[in-house]
This record gives structure tokens, C-alpha cells and sequence, in this order.
């Protein structure tokens, strides 16, 4: 086969793009990937710029942006071109730039094994990494070409390709309704990893084509005629099933000779009310399967998909699926969501990017990937909200919402607006009043009853399935405390103002804020409030520190914890003073104890008090102002802590340990890398609850072949 040009390219580009600056930029991108890849080639033969050609190419199916195109063409300049992203963004401006740098993040991650929980955690970091939408179209685009061409590679390659897209990448593709590339990735994927099934079902296609392709031609001129009868504008095509849904239907148990709804007609027409009346019109003339009617314009799903499906008997007794849309929910069910790269305008003349519009779920998931959740809930999240079963509820007006099956009318509530989640009193479905925790059902009508002065309830939390509704009402409750903590603080730091006989105004005078704020490194002074009510600071302290008397602080506090050595007594705080419940008390950074390690307690200058694990290097050989501490056993916090990893050289396995970390249900805060001539080394920051965690971890991580040795740092 002839390999694919510049030109062809710029053909098909050409159709939708039009703009001479943007196609400049298309050329540009092209020059410069062209001098990257010069004299390399691919492992089937060809020269390596064939490959972002093609990937380019499939893009233009798509009708992408001119970015979208050039970043295609740079996607592996980074990491098989010597390209910078410096260099890039110099060039091409930082949205290409950054486009590109996060496709070549995603290109150098792959699957370790066939665990669903590791490619729960891939998926999680592509979502993550992939921020704008336009990265992860390239990154589908780039795995259909690689799976045409990946007859080239070897066995434990394929295999390991084909797991990766299965697992991760078709779930995207359907997430964002990118049916085109989602149906051809299916087919490529069944070919290579049952290959006698593909082969099978390839054959008894082409044993019945002829006879399927004329049966296919009858009805589409049969059902033509009845909506040309009736005035109706229409396109129709026909088509034979895919190898894919095909086999799907085997492996419920069907045989070849029982399947018989493998012949599918789609018709296309203008309005959305031409779409009922022609499926009318073909139910009256054709016998419809019963249940099999289905309403996916009043209830779109969740990537936005439109259309409406039945199932029909021809006169020949062959049953045939058809589907009537119209161009444009035809449009975005090939393209997907994003296949408006344009702008449409309201009535009231305000304009939206349909794009954006369109998204909004998707980027409720990466929200949900940034927070600090830890990987279990990510991974109940992506199986409830990505990949579970959805139902479709009505609000009392008509609209439709989508929600994972199991939702309440807490998270229809949240679904409609905050808003209306915060002040929710009641609900009523189907005309009968229940409980805020029922369980919803497909197609029931819900009434959400709101008062103005209602607040959520934190017993909410016990059973909303959505991330939306959890993370609205956590951060009413996190909102909640800060206002009440900063109106303590300010209580109690005016009090003891007062209790010293000073003047408030002169104490909190506006020099005085600046350099108290600046000293202990907060912005305002509600800041300085919210410290004092959450027992981060004293209020002798802030006073102390304004008119610059730490020494004074710290006498005392050593004095009070000397004088009152006794009985222990209830602490909220993890650590136990003796005798004492209201010391600032923080965790040293420099070696970061955490429960379960051996403790000592230093009297700082003005900070409180610091605990250290007894063999830090910080405190060997000081004697004075050290006090014994204890654990909290009672406490359920998790506490940060630090090691290392080394692993070979040229071995990328940091997904292997994530997954690893994960499987224990513990939660990677943040990760560093460094290689030498011998050893790649990551450096970990974990969140653990007890020592016994850690060394469980550090055993597990020890245990793998690849490593050859992890530490604990920050001594």
C-alpha cells in the first residue's frame, strides 16, 4: 500500500479548514516533525512521519481544530524526535506545546499486567494528565493507526496493546462518544486476541454477503418509499453489523444461525420531530420487536448520544435494527462530543462553545481526580459514573437527567444545581412522597422540595453514589468549620487582648497584621484567626509575636509542661503531653513521625511544641527542652510519610508501584524521580496510618523482582 503524504493529508485538511494562518501553522508543524524524524523508520518499514500523518488523517474524520492537527503531527517529536517542549512552545505557542508534552507523558505509561486495578490507575493518570480533551482525541487516533499496523509487533507486545486499549482506551472512546474510532478499535482488538472467532465471524460474513447486501438494498428502498411518500427529507445507509457486536451476541449464547438482527438501516433527517414520525411510519407498515423501542433523544446518554432505536421484522421474516437521527445528533454519535469545534448563539444573544457545553461531565471527572480522595474511591467512582449502568430520571417540567444506577434524590438534587442540593427538605417521585435516601429508578419523575434556610446534612455522605453530590456537600461542611474556626479565633485572640488590658485597635492595627501575616507566612487576617481556632497557634502567641517576645512563649510553655506533669487527660490532638491539652503541637518535617514510630517532644521558640522520631538527626545531642510525648492510640488520622525506591535503569515501573500502593488502599501524595548511571529512584510520599503499614509496604515493595532497594527517608 502506498505510504500516505503531506499532501494527501493537506487534501482532507482542506475540506473543513480553510483559514490561510491555520494552515500555516498545519505546515509548520509538519516541517518541523519531518526534520525530527528524518531517516528513522517504523517497525513495519515505513518512514516514521507516516505515523502522524496517519494519525492526523484519522483526526480529520473528526473535523478537529487546526491545533488539534498540528499537535497530531508533533505528538511523538518529544519522545522519539529530541524535542523540548521548550522548543516546541517557542515555535508553536504554549496550547501546542502543552498538548503535546501531555500526549508524551501518556505515550510513555502502559499496563503492567491484566489487573482491572491497574488499568484503573492508568486510566485515572490519563484523565488526569489529559486536562484538555483535544489530548486524549490524539491519543485514540494514535492507538487506532498503531493497532492497523500491529501485526509488526511481537506476541507479548500485542497482547499487551491490546489489553491497554480494551481496558482503558475504548472505555474513553465510549465516555466520549467517539463511535467511529471506539466500534474500528473493537473489531482491531477481537482480531488479535481471539483470532479464530474474528476469523469465524469474517467467513460466515463473507459466505452470506451477497445474499445480506441484497436483502440490506430491498429494505432501504421499501422504507425510502414510505417516507418520500409522506414529504420527509432523508439520508438512509445500511450496513452489516460490526465483527464485534456480532460476536458480543455469541457470547450471550447465541449461535451464528440465531442471530438474526445482524442487518442495521440509520436515517438521517432534518428536525427532531421527523425522527418520531418516521419510526411511526415504519411500525405501521413493519412488525416491531417488543422492548426493544428505545427513546435516546428524550434521554440522551451520558456522552451526549441521540437517536432513536427499534427493531423491525421485513416481509422476508429478517430482522433488522433502525436508527433515525438527524445530522447533527448523527454528527456528534461518529465524532463524539467534542465534534463541534465552533460556536453557537442563543436567542438571547448570548454565545456558548458547544464543546464546552458538552463536556461538562467529563471534566467533573477529572475534578474528582484532583482531589485528595484516595485511589479505592477514584476507582468507585470511575465504576459507578464511567463505566456502570446510568438511568434516566425527569424533573416535574420534562427535563432529563443521568444518573449511576443506585442515585437518591440527594444526587438529583445536586445534578440540577448546588444550590438547590444545599436547600433540598423533600423529595416526591412519581406523586408520593420518600425518604431523601430512596434508591431511584429508571424513568421516575422527581420533585425536589427546597426551603431557603436549609442546610445539607453530613448524614447525606452514608448514601449519595455521586462524586458531585460528595464533594458539594463536603465542601459545605469544610466551608462551614472555617467560618466557625475563624469566629473563635477572633473570640479568643480579642479576649486575651482584653484579659492583657491592651487596645484591640492597636493590637490588630493595620502595620501590625502586615507583619504579623508576613512572619507566619498568611495571607489575611481571617487567616491568622483560622489558626488560633484551630489550636495551630495560641492567642499569647500571635500577641507575643507582634510586639516580637517569643522567648517569653516559650519559657512559659516549658514551665507549664514542667509544673503539671501528670495524669494524662483527653486529647483531640494525636499526640499526649502530659498535662497539658492545649499546646500548639506539630509533626517535625524533617523526619516525619508517624504512629507506632518511637517519639520525643522538643519545646521550640515561640512554635510549640515539635515531635520528632527519637533517632532524627536534628535533635541527637540536645538535652535541653526535649519533654516525653506519646500516641494518641485512639487516633484514625493518616500521617505523611517518605521512602525510596530504587529500581534498574531504563525500567519505567512507576505504575507498577502505584498499583502496588493501591492494592493496600494506600494513597501516593506525590512522586520525584532521579536516575543515576545504574538506578532509577522514586522518591514517595505516602499516606500511611501506622508504622506497621509502612514496613508492610516497604516489604511488598521489596519483594518485587525489579527492585533492588527501598528505604525509608528523612531521618
Amino acid at each position: 500500500m502506498k505510504e500516505l503524504t503531506y499532501k494527501d493529508l493537506l487534501k482532507e485538511v482542506k475540506t473543513y479548514i480553510n483559514d490561510e494562518k491555520e494552515l500555516k501553522v498545519i505546515d509548520d508543524a509538519y516541517d518541523f516533525a519531518s526534520k525530527c524524524h528524518k531517516d528513522r523508520t517504523r517497525k513495519n518499514g515505513e518512514s516514521y512521519i507516516s505515523h502522524p500523518l496517519n494519525v492526523a488523517l484519522i483526526l480529520t474524520t473528526l473535523n478537529v481544530d487546526y491545533v488539534t492537527i498540528a499537535s497530531a503531527l508533533l505528538h511523538e517529536t518529544i519522545n522519539h524526535g529530541g524535542a523540548t517542549k521548550e522548543q516546541i512552545e517557542e515555535q508553536f505557542g504554549s496550547e501546542i506545546a502543552s498538548i503535546v508534552n501531555s500526549i508524551s507523558k501518556i505515550n510513555r505509561l502502559s499496563l503492567s499486567d491484566d489487573k482491572e486495578a491497574t488499568a484503573i490507575n492508568l486510566r485515572k493518570v490519563v484523565v488526569g494528565i489529559s486536562e484538555d480533551v483535544r489530548v486524549l482525541y490524539i491519543k485514540l487516533a494514535d492507538r487506532l493507526h498503531n493497532m492497523r499496523t500491529i501485526w509488526a509487533l511481537g506476541t507479548n507486545e500485542i497482547k499487551e496493546k491490546v489489553n491497554e486499549t480494551e481496558t482503558v482506551l475504548i472505555p474513553i472512546a465510549a465516555r466520549l462518544g467517539i463511535n467511529s474510532i471506539k466500534s474500528e478499535l473493537e473489531d482491531l482488538c477481537l482480531r488479535y486476541s481471539k483470532p479464530d472467532i474474528y476469523d469465524e465471524i469474517v467467513e460466515n460474513l463473507k459466505n452470506t454477503s451477497e445474499e445480506l447486501n441484497a436483502e440490506l438494498e430491498d429494505m432501504k428502498e421499501e422504507i425510502s418509499d414510505i417516507l418520500t411518500e409522506h414529504g420527509i427529507k432523508f439520508k438512509i445507509k445500511g450496513r452489516v453489523k460490526s465483527v464485534h457486536s456480532i460476536y458480543e451476541k455469541m457470547v450471550n449464547g447465541h449461535k451464528w444461525n440465531e442471530i438474526y438482527d445482524i442487518l442495521a438501516l440509520r436515517i438521517i433527517v432534518e428536525k427532531v420531530e421527523e425522527c418520531y414520525l418516521a419510526i411511526g411510519l415504519i411500525h405501521a407498515k413493519y412488525r416491531p420487536l417488543p422492548n426493544r423501542f428505545k427513546d435516546y433523544i428524550a434521554m440522551p446518554k451520558q456522552n451526549m448520544y441521540q437517536s432513536l432505536h427499534t427493531s423491525i421484522i421485513g416481509d422476508n421474516s429478517r430482522v433488522y435494527e433502525v436508527q433515525v437521527r438527524t445530522y447533527e445528533m448523527d454528527e456528534i454519535a461518529e465524532k463524539g462530543i467534542a465534534s463541534h469545534w465552533s460556536y453557537k448563539e442563543h436567542s438571547d444573544g448570548s454565545v456558548t462553545n458547544i464543546m464546552e457545553e458538552k463536556l461538562e461531565l467529563f471534566r467533573n471527572l477529572i475534578e474528582q481526580n484532583a482531589s485528595n480522595n484516595s485511589a479505592l474511591e477514584f476507582e468507585n467512582t470511575i465504576n459507578t459514573e464511567f463505566l456502570g449502568k446510568m438511568i434516566y430520571c425527569f424533573t416535574p417540567k420534562g427535563d432529563v437527567l443521568e444518573l449511576p444506577d443506585g442515585a437518591t434524590p440527594v444526587d438529583f438534587a445536586y445534578r440540577i444545581h448546588s444550590r438547590v442540593g444545599d436547600t433540598t427538605v423533600g423529595a416526591i417521585v412519581n406523586n408520593k412522597i420518600v425518604p431523601l435516601d430512596t434508591p431511584l429508578n429508571d424513568g421516575d419523575i422527581v420533585n425536589i422540595k427546597t426551603l431557603a434556610s436549609a442546610n445539607p446534612s453530613k448524614e447525606w455522605l452514608n448514601f449519595v453514589k455521586t462524586s458531585q453530590a460528595k464533594n458539594k456537600i463536603k465542601s459545605y461542611f469544610s466551608k462551614q468549620d472555617k467560618e466557625r474556626y475563624i469566629a473563635i479565633g477572633q473570640s479568643l485572640l480579642e479576649k486575651e487582648i482584653r484579659r492583657k488590658k491592651l487596645s484591640i485597635s492597636e493590637v490588630l492595627s493595620t502595620e501590625h497584621i502586615k507583619k504579623l501575616t508576613t512572619d507566619l507566612k498568611l495571607e489575611t487576617i481571617e487567616d491568622v484567626y483560622l489558626s488560633i481556632g484551630s489550636l495551630r497557634y495560641t492567642p499569647t502567641f500571635i500577641i507575643n509575636s507582634i510586639y516580637e517576645d517569643k522567648k517569653d512563649v516559650s519559657d512559659i510553655l516549658l514551665k507549664k509542661v514542667e509544673k503539671t506533669k501528670s495524669n494524662k487527660i483527653d486529647h483531640k490532638s494525636d499526640i499526649i503531653v502530659d498535662g497539658a491539652s492545649d499546646i500548639k503541637i506539630s509533626l517535625a518535617n524533617c523526619c516525619n513521625p508517624i504512629i507506632g514510630d518511637e517519639i520525643i517532644g522538643y519545646i521550640t521558640k515561640g512554635q510549640g511544641i515539635s515531635v520528632h522520631r527519637k533517632d532524627c538527626i536534628n535533635i541527637k545531642g540536645i538535652k535541653d527542652r526535649l519533654i516525653n510525648v506519646s500516641w494518641n492510640t485512639e487516633s484514625t488520622n493518616t500521617y505523611l510519610a517518605n521512602i525510596s525506591v530504587s529500581v534498574d535503569k531504563d525500567k519505567n515501573k512507576l505504575l507498577d508501584i502505584i498499583s502496588l500502593c493501591s492494592s493496600k488502599n494506600i494513597y501516593v501524595d506525590s512522586i520525584n524521580t532521579k536516575e543515576d548511571d545504574m538506578y532509577t529512584i522514586y522518591y514517595l510520599t505516602v499516606r500511611i496510618t501506622s508504622s506497621d503499614e509502612l514496613k508492610s509496604l516497604i516489604t511488598a515493595l521489596n519483594n518485587l523482582s525489579y527492585v533492588n532497594k527501598v528505604e525509608r527517608t528523612g531521618k
